[in-house]
């Protein structure tokens, strides 16, 4: 499979090496909101081979080293240290983690599980009847897009992952708060977003308020 590349225009204070911001399209937003749905045990996963500081990486080698003999007969390690992950984050998949769940039924009686291996109570047979999710119809007469964010407007990133709508105004009331006076010292930089830049700003996002300096600069 091809390495999904998503890109964005950073905006560059020269004489401070500081991003501004960013200009960026629906994609690049769209990957950045998707973000607050990875679960906890799949950012440790995914940052491990960055060198993740703190005490969750202990608590998820410690599950992870965890006996089965110790673990309730009706749950998976798994399901906690592997949990289903959002099929719109291509930049940062596992190719082990599953993308949705799987659901049983009992072949004669109306209970469902999402483990194979779970017991009927009214029957006490085996729920390996599996079932197919069907997803709700949209609301009618509403477009539907892909992904989070309309492609209506281009979006302005900040450096600490503020994300707004972006226009000239927009931009120039920024310049102006920030005490930009020498326009001549700014300098565009387009970027592109793969997975080593993605797993960058997602460990930098959860230790810095300048993610996109840090990363790119």
């Amino acid at each position: 499979m091809a390495v999904t590349k998503v890109s964005m225009k950073l905006l560059i204070h020269t004489k401070t090496k500081r991003v501004l911001f960013a200009e960026a399209g629906k994609d690049c937003v769209d990957f950045l909101f998707n973000i607050l749905s990875l679960p906890v045990a799949t950012i440790i996963r995914l940052l491990q081979a960055q060198g993740m500081v703190g005490s969750l990486p202990n608590l998820y080698k410690s599950l992870e080293n965890l006996n089965d003999t110790y673990i309730q007969p009706n749950q998976s390690k798994d399901t906690f240290l592997k949990p289903a992950t959002s099929s719109s984050l291509p930049l940062l998949a596992l190719n082990d983690a599953p993308i949705g769940k799987n659901f049983y039924r009992c072949y004669s009686h109306a209970y469902v599980s999402d483990s194979s291996t779970a017991v009927c109570p009214s029957c006490r047979q085996s729920m390996t009847t599996s079932m197919t999710y069907v997803a709700p119809p949209a609301v009618q007469g509403a477009a539907v897009g892909v992904g989070i964010v309309k492609e209506v407007v281009t979006y302005m990133v900040m450096d600490d992952l503020v994300v707004k709508p972006m226009s000239t105004i927009s931009s120039i009331t920024l310049l102006n708060k920030l005490n930009v006076r020498d326009v001549a010292a700014l300098e565009e930089k387009e970027v592109n977003l793969g997975m080593n830049e993605a797993l960058k700003m997602l460990k930098t996002s959860l230790q810095s308020k300048k993610v996109l300096t840090d990363v790119f600069c």
